[in-house]
């Protein structure tokens, strides 16, 4: 039987960064809105175990922690200016509908996202404030102490004050640029849940979900930006396969060898919903060109009938709009499939001197030149594509791999 949710651990899903969002427009200051939104929710789980929870959880929690905001800075002279404004919002507090609540919660996304900071810095903040979730559960994700964690998120928020990195909606004419930049870390974070880099777990489940949640939350705040609706559909894709990625030893399985009736078709068919969306609206970046070549892999009922031409040419697509080797190797793996393990070998081949520490370009060579019969080849292409993994379930799928395929004696 599965657990029932209590009434706080719920709210705290669905209202945690709506009312970070909002207390750091108030208030200006992402700590204090951190404190007062947490003790808001320090206070409901023991108020609302004995009053039961409030027709309004939402509406609750905000007006506790503009109360809490308020006592905080009148104990700091300082932000005096800041109270008269924040104390007239209690007398009117916003519905849940209120439109402005969503624009607090791009806000906090853009601000996340900032370029003063660090790709890991934006990840981490975004995971803390939009996702909501401890220090300790970010530090499991990076495969760090809690103590790393909290010392990095500490550096992040003190550079966030020094730069006077703003969380505000971006003028109109640069939302786009910023919209880029917040689903860039969207993806990162999805990417290391469904390929992990580091660790034992090829997939690490709950940075998928926060990063589908995330997605699908971005789409309601820029409803009509097609690469956003991309990126959400590229993402539900993907991890529409998740369930079929490893067997039951936590070994990858690849594409060609999943069962594709264990897929999620409720993903597949969100997932879709939002290309479609994509595709009614102006321009077309990366997401949308990636989102495609998922959605391709999505319909097609078998790895043979996969449209891999069609693939290699979106592949194409993305490469005129940013070429780069990876992108290119993934498209000599489409041709594989397409024109012959030859030809993609050949093409990989090309790739070596730019990704020769990619170990995803030596596994690739190594498939292709066991299917054309040079083992001795292949050997040497998995010798140096685990020597360069550091993520352990990867590497013990590679030297399996490897020793399926014994060297041929002569007589």
């Amino acid at each position: 039987m599965r657990a029932r949710i209590s009434p706080v651990d719920h709210a705290f899903r669905t209202e945690w960064a709506p009312l970070v969002a909002t207390l750091l427009r108030e208030t200006r200051s992402l700590q204090l809105a951190e404190d007062v939104v947490s003790e808001a929710f320090v206070e409901a789980s023991v108020r609302w175990r004995t009053d039961g929870p409030p027709r309004s959880p939402g509406a609750w929690l905000l007006t506790t922690a503009r109360r809490k905001a308020i006592d905080r800075i009148r104990r700091q002279r300082r932000f005096d200016e800041r109270l008269p404004g924040l104390a007239a919002e209690l007398d009117d507090p916003p519905s849940h509908g209120d439109e402005r609540l969503g624009d607090d919660q791009l806000a906090l996304i853009a601000g996340c996202a900032h370029p003063a900071l660090d790709a890991e810095a934006q990840v981490a903040l975004t995971l803390r404030y939009v996702c909501g979730l401890t220090t300790e559960q970010i530090a499991h994700s990076f495969m760090v102490p809690s103590e790393t964690m909290k010392k990095r998120l500490t550096r992040a928020k003190a550079k966030i004050s020094a730069a006077g990195v703003p969380f505000d909606i971006p003028d109109r004419h640069r939302l786009p640029e910023r919209l880029t930049a917040v689903c860039g870390v969207i993806y990162a974070v999805f990417n290391e849940g469904y390929a992990s880099s580091v660790g034992s777990d090829l997939v690490r489940g709950s940075l998928c979900d926060e990063a589908v949640w995330l997605s699908e939350l971005l789409c309601g705040l820029a409803p009509d930006d097609g690469e956003v609706h991309g990126l959400a559909g590229l993402i539900l894709l993907t991890d529409s396969r998740r369930s079929a990625r490893t067997d039951a030893d936590g070994l990858p399985v690849l594409l060609e060898d999943q069962d594709r009736s264990t897929w999620d078709s409720a993903k597949v068919a969100r997932g879709l919903a939002h290309l479609a969306r994509s595709a009614s609206l102006e321009g077309v970046g990366p997401y949308r060109l990636m989102g495609s070549i998922a959605g391709l892999h999505a319909r097609s009922p078998s790895v043979e009938e996969t449209p891999w031409a069609r693939i290699a040419g979106l592949y194409g697509a993305l490469i005129a709009l940013h070429d780069s080797p990876v992108l290119r190797l993934n498209q000599a793996a489409a041709l594989a499939w397409s024109e012959g393990s030859a030809t993609g070998l050949a093409l990989m081949d090309q790739l070596v001197g730019e990704l020769d520490d990619y170990s995803y370009l030596h596994s690739s060579r190594a498939a292709l030149l066991v299917k054309l019969g040079r083992v001795d080849e292949a050997h040497a292409a998995y010798d140096r594509a685990i020597s360069l993994t550091s993520n352990e379930a990867e590497r013990r799928w590679m030297m399996l791999r490897r020793s399926e395929h014994p060297t041929p004696r002569t007589s």
